[in-house]
This record gives structure tokens, C-alpha cells and sequence, in this order.
């Protein structure tokens, strides 16, 4: 439960129809399994202690009674354990029949949940035997006074973000399931009891239903199935169990199978998704009944799988739609600003390092969709002290390929001169040394787009304006910013797309350019070989881009996402050099925000974002202290 993280289990139980002794062992034998997995909630199927296909037993006063017997029994049975347990039963209240799940923890009743929307349709005719949910109310059941209602939350004291709801079978299926208003009520986990008979195509249906109401309700969605030694007189049930998380499926039973199936849902994750939902804003409900309970606090052996890249799709033959698709939103951002200002030429500094590449490929897309010639884009490779053959070449010929005006304009001399001019000591290798050729580069850039009416294309990625890896007012500034949105691993896998897409020589070039160690070139090579690696000074990128994700798009704490980094990435990297390059991270994400306040305009392609005009909003006078003495405390 550190961190927000809580593994629950789905179980089908192998029963027997009507025999509610056996199946009451069943389902014991499986909670005490999962229990010693560490799973912390398990829910059962739909009437699993009687068996749904019971038929007219359900009017047997024998079954109702042989139920309840086996409540009982789970109850004392399970009082030692620190699981809550939901089991399916036929409950009787007064003169009406329910069909309820009744929820189960240190052997108390936390509540009773009677279904709502009953099944009468296709040979299922629920309501001959059992009535739809009533008002809140309680009852006596097991010798305790048992809150009884649709209308209840779950809440855990010893993890804040741990309420619960529960809804049965049909439920989900119906336009306005219980679930929608459970969420709404705080609940960050559903439970489904289900008796969900299998046809052709329905798993895949079933499949769908679960993980899209986990996205809409930006909760995890525990589904249990019914299965084995159910009645196959008219249907077969498949014990289809799913488990999801705000729209993507964590853990699935295959069908036909017996058994539990688990996955560690983060609820920091679901709350801080919340958080940035406008709609989630709301007053409870004073209808809605919170019921109490505390778990014990544990550190989880999280078996949750944790994706090293997360700017990258989970999985991998989705990826080249993933390009395709930003690199259609950085053209058409493009394409739709030049529209707008009547323009039909642009200019690109490029070095022949890979955000150059991809703005000058992205804006090539942009001038084929406007049926606009290529020589319109002025790509202007500024040579200067740092540079190299390589880097000079691949720049050259990328530009030809393309089919762009190519100019080489060296810098060299007017920076020398500038150097000159303010007494800076060509030899002194310091900050002014680097900046002075990025604002040349600049200076050129510009004045060559008012020469021909153009615009400057900005180069600078995500990752760079994280870190603050530019010149302030150097290549910092732009008239459109192409790349602004993508992080540095990212704009590798784009470039690597478009080499897959392209043919000799332009995916030779690319190749190149793509093995390329990443530098400014701003330092004097050590023959042909570049001096100055980005990646030596401020860290791995694959890192801070991990940090960056989790720390923009989920607001987590550093520790935690150390523990994250660290599962992703420590086949990679120690803990002490993940610990390091945290700390550079938030040293220079803090201290640079001064840079982000004044970015130019440039397309959002994702969830991460840092323009000022409402991806990222901070001052640029903020302390990084807490961030840093957090990192600081993370224990190796």
C-alpha cells in the first residue's frame, strides 16, 4: 500500500449448483491463496455460494438458509486473514429476495450490495425470483446490524485513496450503471460480481465494456465471472475475469479457466487523473453511505509492469501509428499557422543532429499537404567552432535530398568578431563561449526569414525545455516551435519511423544522423570527434524523461518514482546513478522555468506538456527544496 499501490484479485471457484457447503470451501481455499499473494481485496462471482443457475431453488428456504450458513463460515474462516472478501448470495429480507454481494473483512459484515438491474431477457429470468436493489437501509444478518443499500462507499482510513464501490452482472451493461455514481461518490475501485453467460464474440465485448467504463470513470474495474460447474442445460459460463485500470487491461483470465487472477492498481495514479478532470469536482451525495475499515499498511513486490519509455505506446506494433500520428500534428499545426499568416517559405537551422531532422521532415509533410514546393523551406546550417564533418555533411545533404534551399553560412568569424567587441577571451570555454554561437545562430535565422517573409522554425524538444538544455533567447526562441512537445527518446523512435517509410540514400542520411551522439557542437571537437555529449553533462534522456512523465503528468513524489525508475530501468542503471540524475532533474527543471515562461507558440502532440499558456503553469521563482530533500531521502 506504499505509494498508493493495492493488489486485488478477481477468483472463479470451480462449484456445484446448489451445493453452497462445497462451494463455500472453494472460495476460502482461493481467498487464503490470494492472501498469501499479499492481495488486499478478492471478489467472487455473481451468487457464487448457491451457484446463479439454481432456478426455482432460489424459492427453497433450504438453499437460502445453507447460504447464509456459508457467509458464516467465510466469515469466521477468513477472520485471521487481511483480505476483504466480496461473495455472490441470495439474501432475503422481510418477504422480498435479493441478489447480493456481500462484503467481508476480519469476520464482520462491512455491508450488503443488492443488485439493481435484473437479467429477463434470452431464457434468464432473474425477476421471478429476486427483487431490484431498495433504498439504503439496515439489516440483521449473521448476528450483526449490516448496512444494506446500492447507495454505499467502501473507505479505507489507512489509505486515503482506497473507496471502493460494488455493482452486480447486468449493471455495468445498462445505460446508467451504478458504477457511474459510485465513482462520482469517490469510489477508485468497482467490483463485479458477474454470472455472464458465453456466446461467440461476447469476451470480446465483455472485454471492452470493462476497460472502457475503468477509463470513463477513471477508476479500476474488478470483474468476476462465473464458470465451471455452473448449469450448461441452455448456457455456458466461461469464468471470464478482468481485471482494469483507467482504460487499459492489467490483468485477464483465460476462458474456461478456474482460479484468481491479480494486478497492483495505483491509486495515486486514479486520484491525480481525477485531479486534472474538471468534471470529477463534486459535493457527496448526503444519500451515500461510507462504511469504514483500515488495512494494514504494506510494502508491495510490485508485479506491475512498468514500461521504460512511458511516451511510448504498451505495445509495440502500435507504434508506427503513434508516429504517424504526431508527425500529422506537427505538419498540420504548421500548415494551419502558415495558412493563417499567408506564408509560403520557412526557416530551419539545421545541424544534422536529430531535432533538426524531424522539424525539417515534419515541415516537408507540411508543405506537400499545402501543395507547396519544397524550396520554400531555407534550411541554414550555421558551422562554427564545435562543429563537425559529420554533422556538416549529413545537414548538407538531408537539406538536397529534400528538395529544400540549402545554405552554409559559417559564424565563425562574425562570433569571433562579437567576441571581440565584448572581451570575451576566445580561449575561456565558458557559458558565454556557448551562448554567443546559439544567439548568432539565431540572429542569421531570423534575418534571413524577414529577407524572404518567411518564419523560423523552432528545433528545442521537450526533454531540452525540461531541463532548460537551450540559450535563453537563442535557440530558445523561435517563430513556431515544431518539436516543443516531444521528448528526446521520442524524437528518436520519429526518426527511426521515418527511415522505415523512406528509401536510399534519404535513409542512409537519416541512419547516420540517428547514430549520432546527441551535442550542441558548441566546444571544439577533439579531431573529428564530438567533445561536448549532452547526455555526459545533464544525464541519460531515457531517464529524465521517465522523471519528466511521472512527475508532469501524474504529480507523483520523487521517492515514488524512484521505485518506478528503478523497476523500468534497473537492468540499466544502479539505484545511486537513477538517485543522481533525479536530483540533476529537479535542480534544473525548477531553476530553468524562466526559460518556459517565454516559449513560442508549437503543437501539443500528448498529456505532457509544458507551454505556459496552460500545458504547464508554475512561476519561475519557485523552490526546489522539498522535491530535492525527498529525493535526498530515497534510501539505497
Amino acid at each position: 500500500m506504499h505509494d498508493g499501490f493495492l493488489r486485488v484479485a478477481s477468483a472463479t471457484p470451480a462449484i456445484q449448483v446448489a451445493n453452497c457447503p462445497y462451494n463455500t470451501q472453494q472460495i476460502i481455499t482461493i481467498a487464503k491463496q490470494a492472501a498469501e499473494k499479499q492481495v488486499s481485496v478478492i471478489v467472487f462471482p455473481e451468487l457464487c455460494l448457491t451457484g446463479y443457475t439454481c432456478g426455482d431453488l432460489f424459492f427453497q428456504q433450504t438453499l437460502l438458509t445453507s447460504a447464509l450458513n456459508g457467509l458464516e463460515t467465510i466469515l469466521n474462516e477468513l477472520k485471521q486473514e487481511d483480505i476483504i472478501c466480496i461473495v455472490g448470495l441470495p439474501i432475503r429480507v422481510e418477504t422480498n429476495l435479493y441478489n447480493c454481494a456481500a462484503v467481508c473483512y476480519h469476520g464482520k459484515l462491512l455491508g450488503i450490495v443488492p443488485k439493481t438491474n435484473l437479467v429477463n431477457q434470452g431464457g434468464l429470468n432473474e425477476t421471478r425470483y429476486f427483487c431490484s436493489a431498495p433504498s439504503y437501509r439496515e439489516i440483521t444478518l449473521c448476528n450483526q446490524i449490516v448496512p444494506f443499500g446500492t447507495n454505499i462507499i467502501f473507505s479505507c482510513d489507512t489509505l486515503t485513496e482506497f473507496q471502493f464501490g460494488v455493482e452486480i452482472c447486468k449493471d455495468i451493461w445498462v445505460t446508467e450503471p451504478p458504477s457511474n455514481v459510485l465513482a462520482k461518490e469517490g469510489a477508485t475501485i468497482i467490483f463485479n460480481l458477474s454470472a455472464s453467460a458465453e456466446v461467440v464474440g461476447k469476451s470480446a465485448y465483455r472485454k471492452t465494456l470493462v476497460s472502457g467504463q475503468s477509463a470513463k470513470l477513471i477508476c479500476a474495474y474488478v470483474y468476476a465471472d462465473a464458470g465451471q460447474g455452473e448449469s450448461t442445460t441452455d448456457y455456458v459460463y466461461s469464468g471470464h475475469d478482468l481485471i482494469a485500470e483507467n482504460g487499459t487491461i492489467l490483468a485477464e483470465s483465460p476462458l474456461f479457466s478456474t482460479g484468481f487472477i491479480h494486478a497492483d492498481i495505483d491509486l495515486q495514479l486514479l486520484w491525480q487523473e481525477r485531479c486534472h478532470t474538471s468534471c470529477w469536482n463534486h459535493v457527496a451525495t448526503p444519500s451515500y453511505q461510507k462504511v469504514s475499515f483500515s488495512l494494514p499498511v504494506i510494502s508491495l513486490q510490485l508485479e506491475r509492469t512498468i514500461q521504460a519509455n512511458p511516451f511510448l505506446p504498451p505495445q509495440l506494433p502500435d507504434l508506427p501509428a503513434r508516429c504517424e500520428s504526431i508527425l500529422n500534428i506537427q505538419s498540420n499545426g504548421l500548415k494551419n499557422r502558415l495558412t493563417h499568416i499567408g506564408c509560403r517559405h520557412v526557416v530551419i537551422g539545421l545541424s544534422g543532429g536529430l531535432d533538426s531532422t524531424l522539424a525539417l521532415l515534419a515541415t516537408v509533410r507540411a508543405f506537400e499537404a499545402m501543395q507547396l514546393d519544397t524550396s520554400g523551406i531555407t534550411a541554414v546550417s550555421m558551422p562554427c567552432f564545435g562543429t563537425t564533418n559529420r554533422t556538416r555533411l549529413n545537414a548538407r545533404s538531408l537539406a538536397i535530398e529534400l528538395g529544400c534551399t540549402f545554405r552554409e553560412i559559417d559564424i565563425s568569424s562574425s562570433v569571433t568578431q562579437h567576441f571581440h567587441d565584448i572581451g570575451q577571451d576566445p580561449n575561456q570555454h565558458d557559458v558565454t563561449y556557448e551562448n554567443a554561437q546559439a544567439r548568432e545562430r539565431t540572429q542569421v535565422l531570423m534575418d534571413i526569414a524577414n529577407q524572404l517573409g518567411g518564419i523560423v522554425i523552432g528545433t528545442g524538444d521537450l526533454s531540452e525545455s525540461a531541463l532548460g538544455w537551450a540559450t535563453y533567447n537563442g535557440d530558445h526562441m523561435s517563430m513556431y516551435s515544431i518539436n516543443c512537445d516531444i521528448p528526446k527518446t521520442m524524437v528518436r523512435y520519429l526518426v527511426a519511423h521515418c527511415i522505415n517509410v523512406t528509401v536510399a540514400p534519404l535513409s542512409e542520411i537519416l541512419m547516420d544522423i540517428l547514430q549520432t551522439p546527441v551535442s550542441p557542437e558548441l566546444l571544439p571537437p577533439i579531431g573529428e570527434t564530438i567533445s561536448q555529449q549532452t547526455e555526459e553533462i545533464v544525464g541519460p534522456y531515457e531517464l529524465h524523461d521517465f522523471v519528466l512523465f511521472y512527475t508532469l503528468r501524474y504529480g507523483f513524489m520523487p521517492h515514488k518514482i524512484f521505485r518506478l525508475a528503478y523497476l523500468a530501468l534497473g537492468d540499466k542503471y544502479e539505484k545511486e546513478t537513477i538517485k543522481h540524475w533525479m536530483t540533476v532533474f529537479y535542480r534544473r527543471f525548477f531553476a530553468q522555468q524562466f526559460k518556459r515562461s517565454c516559449l513560442p507558440d508549437g503543437p501539443a502532440v500528448g498529456s505532457v506538456t509544458l507551454s505556459p499558456r496552460g500545458g504547464w503553469l508554475m512561476p519561475s521563482d519557485v523552490k526546489s527544496s522539498i522535491w530535492l530533500k525527498d529525493v535526498e531521502a530515497i534510501s539505497l
